[in-house]
């Protein structure tokens, strides 16, 4: 996750004079689909929140009331459906987060932050001018000058990332890249009034799937809030972890690097509902947080046995398992379009 730090981008800023819709606004014109983070000034700390999720040439309401705090910040990632070098915009201000979505309120005084899931990420300051709303650009090149054509770039680079052959990632319409478009909705069976926005989400749902970043990663691809559970080996003692709550359309990473594990065993379920991934091996679990070691006598010691399915990861410098309403989902072949 720390990888995001390495590229800081500009931040673009404009007002936004609307009293009636006083708010912090976050606009992409970039080429990549962006998770923002924001953070404030408060009495007793700094309160952070993230992830909202922008598209390329859109814009979202990342703080929907008035900015009355003495000082805002903001981060932005690229998705994870990209392929290539992860980026990031931010600053120097050393902010908690974690991979799924959030809020919490660190002290001023707190030097770590308060769990061992948070970790710190370094947001820019916005200057507000102490206005009541303002709303903050992402932009990544001097060439995607409108929204309109960060929208089309958009596009284009998810097709790439599909393994589509797109000429160039810029915001100029393009025969080819359009066909390929065309083919893509086909192959997804996507309805003819889908919006723009159905076609991001269709877009980098599919690259996610086989996009394979370091480590292990638990990506939910249905449209309610899920828990993970983890069990591995770990030299003579079997270990079980949990609870990842893993919002919906979002991934975490359960493992920064698998090195020399041969398998992961994996349990999800809906929140306060039915499993999604199960298995036949047993693993001890509690209803709270858990480190639990030892998988045996699981009732005597107040914790409830289930089946974690084995995913097979030796090898492999990176996995993603993507959660589906019917379990594991398999991704899309990679294909590019026919000539």
């Amino acid at each position: 996750m720390r990888v995001w730090c390495a590229f800081l981008g500009v931040l673009a800023l404009a007002t936004l004079a609307t009293p009636a819709t006083a708010s912090m606004k976050v606009c992409n014109r970039t080429s990549y689909v962006l998770y923002t983070a924001t953070a404030s000034d408060a009495h007793s700390g700094i309160n952070s929140q993230g992830w909202a999720r922008v598209a390329p040439g859109d814009c979202r309401v990342a703080l929907p009331a008035d900015l009355s705090a003495p000082a805002y910040y903001i981060y932005a990632r690229t998705s994870r459906a990209h392929s290539g070098a992860a980026r990031a915009w931010g600053g120097d201000k050393p902010i908690c987060v974690k991979d799924t979505n959030f809020a919490t309120q660190n002290a001023f005084s707190a030097r770590d932050c308060l769990s061992d899931d948070f970790y710190q990420l370094p947001f820019a300051l916005v200057d507000t001018h102490h206005l009541r709303s303002w709303t903050t650009t992402f932009s990544e090149s001097p060439a995607l000058a409108t929204l309109q054509q960060a929208q089309i770039a958009g596009f284009k680079r998810l097709l790439q990332d599909l393994g589509y052959r797109i000429a160039a990632v810029d915001g100029k319409p393009d025969p080819a890249a359009d066909g390929a478009l065309v083919d893509f909705r086909k192959r997804m069976r996507i309805a003819p009034n889908a919006t723009i926005d159905d076609l991001f989400d269709a877009l980098e749902t599919e690259a996610l799937k086989t996009a394979t970043p370091s480590g292990y990663s638990v990506c939910n691809d249905t449209a309610k809030a899920v828990a993970a559970a983890l069990a591995q080996r770990q030299g003579t003692t079997w270990v079980a972890h949990g609870w990842w709550k893993i919002g919906a359309g979002s991934c975490a990473k359960l493992v920064a690097e698998l090195g020399s594990i041969d398998s992961l065993y994996l349990f999800v379920q809906k929140v306060n509902g039915p499993p999604l991934v199960t298995g036949k091996e047993k693993f001890c679990v509690a209803d709270i947080q858990f480190d639990i070691e030892g998988r045996t006598n699981c009732g005597k010691r107040g914790l409830t046995e289930i089946g974690f399915l084995e995913t097979k990861v030796r090898g492999l410098p990176g996995f993603s398992a993507h959660v589906g309403e019917q379990g594991l989902v398999k991704p899309l072949p990679r294909q590019a379009p026919r000539r």
